[in-house]
């Protein structure tokens, strides 16, 4: 009996044991290494290092255009320098006429619209022309048929004389409304060939840059190249504009010579009549 329970306990101490075990191997067994290493510290920065400086980043400036008007002036050619100061007074020539015939023109277009209102409303004739301005065309004319009505030669009669003196102080105001137009006609028909000279010379000057360099490189030849495409555009700039204001002032002109020729006429009939 006593042996039966012994052999129970020996067996139950046995079962207990072969649990117990392999719990303590586990909890005394080591923890596993980390899957992933920490990262490495950074150095410590000295103790004496001063604040640190960002620098700004410099700006680059601008490369200079080598195939513009600015290169062409730095060269400072004659010929080029000779073309560019002709085409330059031809400019401001046609501009400057332009300007001061417009302005004078519409002055004595004013003029003709005060004869309209105020001469031929005037009780008689001298206090028609003291309504109109001193400098006025009008006033020229008006005087110059008072003066031939006053007193006229044995070789004409004084009709005719009077004819004669309107029609000469009339052409006379029209020599005066010409002037100056001539300059416009004329740097309109020979500003372009003044900038196909500074073509030709152009086209020069880069024929010898390639013979120089002994070959076609386009370093050695866009610079003239540039240089003529550039005095032809200015020979058109000065051109083109003096053309299109010259057909602007002559027909202002045609319409003044019209107005005056009117006035003239009208003036001579008033003359030979009241002399009737």
């Amino acid at each position: 009996m006593i042996s039966k329970h012994l052999t129970i306990a020996a067996a139950f101490v046995l079962l207990t044991g072969f649990a117990v075990v392999p719990a303590m191997a586990q909890a005394t067994a080591p923890a596993p290494a980390a899957t992933t290493a920490a990262a490495p510290a950074a150095p410590a920065a000295p103790a004496d290092a001063g604040p640190t400086v960002i620098k700004a980043p410099t700006a680059t400036a601008p490369e200079a255009n080598p195939y513009g008007l600015g290169d062409i002036l730095a060269k400072k050619n004659p010929v080029s320098y000779a073309v560019l100061a002709i085409l330059l007074v031809m400019s401001i020539g046609t501009w400057y006429i332009f300007f001061v015939k417009f302005f004078d023109q519409s002055r004595i277009l004013g003029q003709a619209r005060t004869v309209e209102r105020r001469f031929w409303s005037s009780g008689t004739l001298n206090e028609g022309i003291d309504k109109l301005p001193k400098n006025s065309m009008f006033r020229l004319i008006a005087e110059a048929g008072v003066r031939a009505s006053s007193g006229g030669t044995t070789l004409v009669s004084l009709n005719d004389w009077i004819a004669m003196s309107l029609t000469r102080q009339l052409e006379d105001a029209t020599g005066r409304l010409q002037g100056g137009i001539a300059f416009l006609a004329s740097v309109g028909s020979t500003a372009p060939f003044v900038g196909l000279f500074g073509t030709v010379w152009g086209i020069l000057q880069a024929l010898i840059a390639i013979g120089v360099a002994g070959k076609a490189s386009i370093g050695k030849v866009a610079g003239p190249v540039g240089e003529a495409l550039i005095m032809t555009a200015l020979g058109l700039a000065a051109a083109v504009p003096a053309v299109l204001l010259y057909n602007l002032l002559v027909r202002r002109n045609k319409v003044i010579t019209d107005k005056l020729r009117g006035f003239s006429g009208d003036l001579q009939t008033y003359l030979i009549t009241k002399g009737k």
